[in-house]
């Protein structure tokens, strides 16, 4: 990763002017928070428990249970993935995949965190789970084992449905519960573009390649959200998590983050309390920032509402108010005191080698396809109806997730690739499937191929609850 030519100074006089007028500004109303991984203490907050909607941010938790399917042996990160019908009928963000394209568990997993594609995130509950309505009861399993209290999931990707809500306090537990049972998964997080043939995919995440020390997580949006990140990053040997939900455009967003880790990372000592004590409201019904983010926006600006642009600089939002009620004198003198502390950032083009990706299987994959299965009949329709198959590579054929009528994009992004995916993504034959040349792994570490091989998980096998406890050596999911 290369950070551009230039950088942005301040002067003293000038900092500490922005800094008093900041510290002197009112608390924006949205929801902020700051915890340490390492001890779980909250370091800032603002309606840390307030129910909201989280996008893309449920991405999170569809990486979660994934990883957990992999720990349990139900498949592996070596695993194809089918692509169904129902899946490819999802609304953008998408990948684009033909039903029948496979993708390994490894490459679906960055492209989720990366391009946040919502085709992929379906194709992901179907494949573990058998169908999405089963996934989503593993991702609330995995919520009540974590000790989320704001949190119900109806889907894997985060698209409207007033029931699907969370918290900035339960988004930070499963951005920390990531980062403390799956180390070894953890660059997935930081990825800064992804290449799938000749496309380059660059991240949502304003932060990374910029803040320095930002290393991952996770953006979303809609309109009924707003902009919401959970971003992680270390300094000095301290690690924290930074959430911020319903800004109301992707540059503030990123610039309250970063105002966010500025002042974390300047205090020292003791917190407020563990995030899992944090009194909880419950779930309930989230607020709808509609008219607040996506009134004044035509549809293309809503479309292309998780562009961000990289080449710009962070800067504080209008008015200079950024954070959970300002900013940080520390922070903010350190831009002047050197060039590789935290108040830097690039204002060149950000420039990062892109990690390959590819459909299809590993070559030399012999072992299980993971795919949707057909739901079982019941005993009375089993009674009026044919037979119904075992398995299918295909869930029945489903309509799009409702979207606001200002967020439905344009009809006509069929179910087939967008252009500049047409030479890698292509219709199976005669059970052959694309594979990009010369892909290798280099974000994570994957299931070892022999092993897969002698004894790979059977796609078909019924689904499993994730165990109560956690692995010997792992940390709690909870913080203690």
């Amino acid at each position: 990763m290369q950070f551009g030519p230039t950088l942005m100074r301040i002067g003293l006089d000038k900092i500490i002017c922005l800094a008093v007028a900041m510290l002197a500004g009112p608390a924006l109303a949205n929801p902020t928070l700051v915890i340490d991984v390492d001890s779980g203490q909250v370091l800032i907050e603002s309606q840390p428990t307030a129910n909201w909607y989280p996008a893309s941010l449920t991405k999170l938790m569809t990486v979660y249970v994934a990883l957990h399917a992999v720990r349990d042996g139900r498949v592996s990160m070596d695993t194809p993935f089918l692509v169904s019908a129902r899946a490819a009928n999802m609304p953008p963000s998408k990948m684009g995949f033909r039903p029948g394209t496979q993708v390994t568990l490894d490459n679906a997993l960055k492209m989720l965190m990366v391009k946040s594609p919502n085709d992929v995130a379906i194709t992901v509950a179907e494949g573990v789970s058998g169908s999405v309505e089963a996934f989503a009861d593993e991702m609330n399993a995995a919520a009540a084992r974590l000790g989320l209290r704001e949190s119900h999931f109806v889907n894997p990707n985060g698209l409207p449905d007033s029931r699907q809500v969370s918290s900035a306090r339960d988004m930070a537990m499963i951005g920390r519960a990531l980062l403390k049972e799956f180390p070894e998964e953890s660059d997935i997080f930081g990825i800064g573009a992804l290449q799938l043939g000749a496309q380059i995919i660059p991240t949502h995440n304003g932060l990374i390649g910029r803040y320095p020390g930002a290393d991952g997580m996770k953006t979303g949006f809609t309109c009924a959200a707003g902009f919401n990140v959970v971003a992680s990053a270390t300094h000095g040997g301290r690690r924290l998590i930074a959430v911020v939900l319903g800004s109301p455009s992707a540059r503030e967003r990123t610039a309250e983050a970063a105002a966010l880790f500025d002042r974390g990372f300047s205090q020292w000592g003791g917190g407020l309390g563990a995030v899992e004590n944090l009194p909880s409201p419950g779930v309930g019904a989230a607020p709808d920032m509609h008219q607040e983010i996506c009134s004044r926006r035509g549809r293309a600006a809503i479309v292309a509402g998780e562009e961000e642009e990289l080449s710009a600089p962070i800067a504080p939002p209008p008015g200079g108010k950024i954070g959970a009620g300002g900013g940080s004198i520390y922070a903010m003198a350190a831009t002047v005191a050197s060039p590789l502390t935290r108040g830097f950032v690039a204002t060149g083009p950000v420039h990062f080698d892109p990690i390959p990706v590819f459909v299809g299987p590993k070559p030399g994959w012999t072992g299980p396809i993971a795919a949707a299965r057909a739901a079982e009949p019941t005993v009375e329709k089993a009674a009026a109806a044919p037979a119904v198959p075992e398995a299918t590579a295909y869930a029945p054929a489903d309509k799009p997730q409702a979207l606001d009528k200002d967020e439905t994009p344009p009809l006509g992004a069929a179910t087939t690739a967008p252009m500049a995916l047409q030479g890698a993504v292509k219709t199976p034959v005669a059970g052959k499937f694309p594979v990009q040349p010369g892909s290798k792994k280099t974000a994570t570490k994957v299931a070892d191929q022999g092993k897969a091989k002698a004894k790979g998980p059977s796609a078909a096998a019924p689904r499993k609850t994730p165990p109560k406890n956690q692995p010997a050596g792992q940390a709690p999911a909870v913080a203690p």
